[in-house]
């Protein structure tokens, strides 16, 4: 049987009215069994006061609200405040709500929920510094477009020419003031009241912001003076002072805009004469931008020539006889900064062929062509003295040429090996270098660092290399982290440092998951900040700024607590490999004992399954789960914990469709995670649960629409799964 939902004051309503005052005294009304069923849950107090503080007490009891909701003071505001600790906001704290078209950052909304929330003596948990999913993908990418060369020949390319020789009327939109159209054909504005005036020149000029662009008019004035001319869009306008050609004769006034606005398609140009008194005739406006030619620059190829990608899918060698071994990623330290990782090719000795030494690496995505110029860089090092020769290939093993980029020396020392040159007729289609190490009686270990490979080519704008992105990129991430910390004043002390950075497969080459990166972007807002600042760079980076800023905006750098959040850490399928690849990772980002993560937070968004073998085995991996974050000696919170439904046919249920025996049975497994999380997270690890929904999912809602996921029905009346958290709060069995 469903169950009918009817909140604890229409409960209340009707016990009070079957003791009124009537004619009838002795009518008794029976309360329907529907109701009855769930009256036990008005016996329960707040969440919050179920917590014993002393045997537990670092730990916070959170929910994640939206931040308006919250900021209206109401009915949220109150359930919230009288059953939480802490609170995360939805959405709020997150990049693309924060972050304008243009780079603008709004922190209003943070604002007032930082001031709303700890006036009511409650914490919120700041969700979140870096994450690759809601981002301001126009404004970032902005940042890193192409850029335009320098340095060669400028050709001015005209975009429009305005004239109004056979108009009648103004052509464009009017502002307050219309100038005519006078007999010799040309726009014509006086100012005979003295008052401030302007209008349009030019309208429905497309617009590419890497180039400078120049105004041309041909134009006179009756009177010496000066006029602002302004090009762009409404919100992007740039404005320049220009003066009048002099002596009431005709000339050419030419005023150039660069910089402009990233985001700018189209545009249009201004004249303001201000007060100006006399009388101004435009014949043509002609809007032109500027090309240079001629210029040159190293394309990039090999992007991975950085050990610290974690990524050897570009290298490869043979192993036959006593050759070279699998490629491998050496330990930190063996990179030639001394602190990252070298890649590392080992050589037996006495190989019996010299090309059983040969060491492949791979220019992905490019065949090389006759004619082009190319330039080869890396570091290399080896544990003796040895001399290597190069060869074209078409492919690993696929040999074109002998002697392709002359011979590097190695020797015990880092060095660093350059080559440039043109492709020769005989190397034409190659994409592959080849190293033959060397034929020797001992053993050799080689290191290769830093590796990168390009094409010299021609164009008027040129990609950044990756350097350069990485350096705009990690500005950006220092802009947005610093905003934030200055907007929360030092107050939230408890953050998501990375939101969901690991992938869910792949293999970084230690056996675990890389990061998630992207070849097919899954949203129009995702921007994946570790593809340019690097697998290890991009949490350090964050890390770095989260406590730097913090504490210059007043916090407690001792309070401070940053913890790497992500999702699908108790999956069952691959014997929870997710959460195992996470805390790989942490490991790597802390090598360089200066970055420090505090906890782990776990997401949790699960289901109750009523297939037994199936929920039997979803409760062994969060249990599993719960004994690794442990191990991990860090900090461990449930961040965002919410639980639908499958029946037994595998179909998931929808909020209104469960049987009260159902929705006891979810009850039963919030209290075994609650008692699981007490029983196998060390007191002075746990740091909390937040829960994600606190009401039942809406039908048109954008996550788990529909689904059971609530602790409340959307009336705010409790569901038994209200129950089962309070008794695993509460450590009643």
């Amino acid at each position: 049987m469903k169950h009918i939902k009817y909140a604890a004051a229409a409960l209340t309503a009707i016990s009070m009215a079957a003791c009124a005052d009537t004619d009838i005294r002795e009518f008794v009304v029976e309360k329907p069994e529907s109701i009855t069923d769930y009256e036990y849950l008005n016996a329960y107090g707040n969440l919050k006061d179920y917590i014993d503080r002393t045997a537990h007490p670092n730990f916070h009891l959170g929910a994640a609200i939206a931040a308006n909701d919250y900021n209206k003071m109401g009915q949220v505001y109150r359930v919230t405040n009288a059953n939480f600790d802490q609170i995360t906001l939805g959405n709020a704290m997150k990049y693309a709500s924060c972050v304008a078209d243009d780079g603008t950052m709004d922190f209003s909304t943070v604002r007032t929920t930082v001031e709303n929330v700890y006036g009511a003596g409650l914490a919120l948990w700041g969700h979140t510094l870096a994450w690759h999913a809601q981002q301001n993908t126009k404004w970032l990418n902005s940042r890193i477009a192409d850029q335009e060369i320098s340095g060669g020949e400028e050709t001015v390319v005209e975009d429009k020419v305005q004239t109004f020789n056979g108009m009648s009327k103004f052509p464009f939109f009017v502002m307050g003031y219309e100038p005519a159209i006078n007999a010799d054909g040309n726009l014509e504005a006086s100012n005979p009241d003295g008052g401030w005036y302007q209008f349009f020149i030019a309208d429905g000029v497309t617009i590419n912001p890497k180039y400078e662009y120049q105004v041309t008019l041909r134009m006179r004035a009756s009177e010496p003076g000066e006029f602002n001319l302004q090009f762009g869009n409404w919100g992007a306008l740039s404005e320049k002072k220009a003066s009048y050609p002099e002596g009431g004769e005709w000339g050419d006034v030419t005023v150039k805009f660069s910089g402009l606005d990233a985001n700018l398609t189209t545009g249009f140009s201004v004249i303001q004469p201000g007060v100006y008194s006399g009388t101004v005739e435009i014949e043509s406006v002609t809007i032109s931008h500027i090309e240079s030619t001629g210029g040159k620059y190293i394309k990039s190829f090999l992007t991975n020539g950085d050990a610290e990608g974690d990524d050897v899918s570009c290298f490869f060698m043979t192993e036959s006889g006593d050759g070279p071994k699998a490629a491998r990623i050496g330990e930190a330290g063996t990179g030639a900064d001394g602190v990252g990782h070298a890649y590392v090719v080992e050589c037996g000795a006495n190989p019996v062929n010299e090309w059983d030494t040969q060491f492949f690496i791979v220019t992905p995505g490019k065949t090389w062509a006759a004619g082009e110029e190319y330039t080869v860089k890396f570091k290399m090092r080896a544990s003796e003295a040895r001399t290597a020769d190069t060869q074209a290939h078409n492919k690993p093993g696929g040999y074109m040429h002998w002697s392709f980029i002359g011979s590097p020396s190695f020797t015990t020392e880092w060095t660093e090996f350059k080559a440039s040159g043109v492709i020769g007729a005989e190397q034409d289609g190659c994409s592959t270098i080849a190293f033959n190490l060397s034929k020797a009686p001992t053993a050799c270990t080689y290191w290769f660092d830093d590796i990168e490979w390009g094409v010299e080519v021609s164009g008027n704008t040129r990609p950044l290399t990756e350097q350069e992105k990485k350096e705009i990129l990690t500005a950006e991430m220092e802009r947005w982290i610093s905003g934030m910390m200055e907007a929360t004043e030092g107050k939230v002390e408890d953050w998501d440092l990375v939101n969901e950075a690991i992938s869910g497969g792949g293999d970084n080459g230690y056996g675990f998951y890389p990061l998630q990166s992207d070849p097919s972007l899954s949203s129009p807002n995702d921007f994946f900040w570790q593809d340019y600042l690097g697998s290890i760079d991009y949490v350090r980076t964050a890390h770095k700024y989260a406590r730097q800023y913090f504490e210059e905006n007043g916090g407690n750098p001792a309070n401070l607590k940053l913890f790497i959040n992500d999702y699908n850490l108790e999956s069952d399928w691959d014997n929870n490999k997710k959460l195992r690849s996470l805390i790989h990772w942490i490991g790597r980002w802390e090598e360089d004992g200066e970055t420090r993560i505090d906890g782990i937070g776990t997401q949790m968004h699960i289901s109750c399954y009523e297939n037994e073998a199936t929920l039997e085995s979803k409760k062994k991996h969060i249990e599993e789960m719960f004994r690794l974050m442990a191990a991990t000696g860090k900090l461990v919170r449930v961040t965002e914990l919410d639980m639908g439904y499958v029946d037994a046919d595998g179909n998931s249920l929808h909020a209104g469709e469960l049987t009260l025996e159902q929705e006891k049975r979810m009850s039963d497994l919030y209290q075994f995670i609650i008692e699981k999380y007490f029983e196998l997270i060390p007191a002075e690890q746990q740091y909390g649960i937040t829960f994600w929904c606190q009401t039942d999912s809406p039908e048109d809602s954008g996550w788990r629409a529909g689904e059971p996921v609530g602790i409340w029905y959307r009336s705010y009346s409790r569901k038994p799964v209200y129950a089962g958290i309070a008794d695993g709060l509460s450590g009643i069995k």
